[in-house]
């Protein structure tokens, strides 16, 4: 059952991409165009999003625990720091350019695009980088400064 739900799921957000036309990175990027060719589209999916978003988030809290699983995952801090401001800025950085966020590039996966390939081989490899980095800045942190 616990997969039936994760492939319905994946399958109606996949479906809302492609309906919405947020699969089309022209479409994105003309969102973010706001001196030209401006397209606020996007903005009327996120709000959609958001209405549906909201109300289900106060459903579910209500709840004492999710349905396939003992506790909710959620994250251990508030706290702003750091690694979320630049991974943040990483991330709208990437949708800006490349018109894909991760979640809308998949579905358009399996259309052949060469584009979003180049996109998510760029993801993983950030992706990769990124976590080489956070490790290696532990190991330093761990060994104290050099000399000592």
């Amino acid at each position: 059952m616990h997969l039936i739900v994760i492939f319905t799921t994946g399958l109606i957000f996949g479906l809302g991409i492609s309906i919405s036309g947020m699969a089309n990175p022209a479409k994105v990027l003309n969102f973010f165009d706001v001196a030209g060719i401006w397209d606020p589209s996007l903005g009327f999916v996120m709000g959609g999003a958001l209405l549906v978003t909201i109300p289900g988030y106060r459903l579910v809290f209500k709840r004492t625990h999710p349905v396939f699983s003992e506790v909710f995952s959620l994250p251990g801090t508030q706290l702003i720091d750091r690694k979320l401001v630049l991974g943040s800025a990483t991330f709208g950085l990437g949708w800006g350019l490349a018109g894909f966020c991760p979640g809308a590039a998949l579905p358009v996966l399996s259309t052949g695009n060469q584009d979003v390939l180049i996109f998510m081989i760029s993801l993983v490899a950030g992706l990769l980088v990124a976590r080489w980095a956070i490790s290696h800045q532990a190991r330093r942190h761990e060994t104290g400064p050099q000399g000592q």
